[in-house]
């Protein structure tokens, strides 16, 4: 057997697909390049070795896929090794705000204990985080912590952030509560997408209370929370970010009655030198939110 069409064939087993696979190879190549390889793998070996619509690996696809992914699936971190004698990669999931406004902000101290330092982000939520953790796509996750980790991941609680209203100062509510007594919850209501665990919470809360509130206006941010609210547009559902600097003109309602969201780190086994690097700047980054100057 040809070694590139094995390793073509694990990323397109590893991926579900020869498109997927040609936009999460570490170099460039065509499609067609990858389904004619594929296809002489497959001459050579007398097998087909997967479905096309919709994929499915075959039995024999299965058994040389279990086959070459130990070898494949480790062949990058191997090679950060030996290049450094400590692997200087970073392979993260976290969801987009993560990604965004917190790992920026951390990434030059942690570079400065490993110049040279490489990452590879993912965006990812807690289910999505470990199922990248399992297949040994990631090494360390920072998200939401909706449950129980599955077996064989390790979860760190970094910091807890209570749900909040957020409503103009005009405006005669002093509590959620005040909202919630209203015989009609007629006001928009201005939050993020409703998969997002937050408004998932928010919206079982109503139910539990029978009362309902869809969201009117949906937003990318929290930041963009704040400035709709503070526009007139509606009421905001957020959390509480201790030493948050919001916009004139806002009032913060407490939500005591939800949980709050859980944001720790995920990973498996054990954390390597620059993982661990990381795990210390989230945490460091957590205290200082916690205790701001």
């Amino acid at each position: 057997m040809n070694l590139h069409h094995l390793e073509l064939f694990y990323y397109v087993a590893k991926n579900g697909g020869i498109m997927e696979a040609v936009r999460h190879m570490p170099y460039g190549i065509q499609q067609p390049a990858v389904s004619a390889q594929i296809i002489q793998l497959e001459a050579d070996l007398g097998a087909k070795l997967f479905q096309r619509r919709p994929f499915k690996l075959t039995a024999p696809g299965e058994e040389l896929f279990a086959f070459i992914e130990p070898f494949f699936g480790q062949v990058e971190t191997v090679g950060e090794r030996i290049r450094g004698g400590v692997t200087k990669l970073v392979r993260m999931g976290a969801p987009a705000p993560v990604l965004r406004d917190h790992l920026p902000a951390i990434m030059p101290q942690v570079r400065q204990q490993f110049p040279g330092l490489r990452l590879m982000l993912r965006e990812a939520s807690q289910s999505q985080a470990e199922t990248l953790l399992n297949r040994q796509e990631i090494d360390f996750a920072v998200t939401v912590l909706e449950g129980k980790p599955g077996a064989g991941i390790t979860a760190e609680p970094l910091i807890e952030l209570p749900l909040v209203l957020l409503v103009p100062t005009a405006t005669r509510w002093r509590s959620a509560e005040d909202i919630f007594q209203q015989d009609q919850l007629a006001d928009s209501l201005i939050s993020l997408a409703p998969h997002e665990s937050m408004v998932r919470r928010f919206q079982e809360y109503l139910t539990q209370r029978r009362l309902a509130w869809a969201t009117s206006l949906e937003v990318s941010s929290l930041d963009l929370v704040d400035v709709y609210v503070a526009g007139g547009f509606g009421v905001g559902l957020s959390c509480q970010l201790p030493g948050a600097r919001r916009p004139t003109g806002l009032r913060v309602l407490p939500l005591a009655d939800i949980a709050p969201l859980r944001i720790g780190a995920l990973w498996r086994e054990r954390l390597t030198p620059v993982n661990e690097a990381v795990l210390a700047a989230f945490k460091s980054r957590a205290a200082q939110v916690l205790t701001p100057a």
